[in-house]
């Protein structure tokens, strides 16, 4: 999409647009009322401005769909699409890494109650594994921060990339 057609779509279409990248529903609504945007920069630095701090209610809420890593999101959404595109560099074929990240997937999961989240583009399924084994460490007001932060910024590459 290119910025000129987001500026000028109604305020619901905007919301809309925006949702694939991150369901926050405030966090679309402040995009959306922030335009009309000069460029991507100044779109960008209003949406890591809403970013911050995400409630953990939104946080848990963004969450509560979000595919596991090393799993591939299934279906045909544009956010389904995106989550496949970023973990690019799990190789669902590696059958070793594969059984580690579900299992550390599922000792996050009993941990912090919540599917363990990491902006994963650009990274391997070892550099994650490495992420995943150090926040286990954590303890669950330490990982409330780290949380929100991969979640800003899974949200920014997802936005830098629809307007691309």
């Amino acid at each position: 999409m290119r910025l000129e057609e987001f500026n000028a779509l109604g305020r619901e279409a905007a919301i809309e647009a925006l949702r694939p990248c991150l369901d926050i529903p405030r966090w679309c609504e402040e995009l959306a009322a922030g335009r009309p945007y000069g460029s991507v920069v100044e779109l960008v630095a209003w949406a890591e401005a809403a970013a911050d701090p995400f409630t953990a209610r939104e946080v848990d809420g963004a969450l509560a769909h979000h595919p596991r890593i090393g799993e591939r999101a299934a279906g045909a959404t544009a956010e389904a699409a995106m989550s496949r595109a970023e973990q690019a560099g799990v190789d669902p074929r590696d059958a070793e890494a594969a059984a580690a990240l579900a299992a550390g997937n599922l000792a996050y999961e009993q941990r912090f109650g919540r599917v363990f989240l990491i902006r994963a583009a650009g990274r391997s399924a070892a550099e994650i594994l490495a992420a995943l084994t150090e926040r286990l460490g954590h303890t669950p007001a330490e990982e409330e921060p780290v949380v929100a932060d991969q979640l800003r910024q899974i949200a920014v590459l997802r936005l830098k990339g629809l307007f691309a």
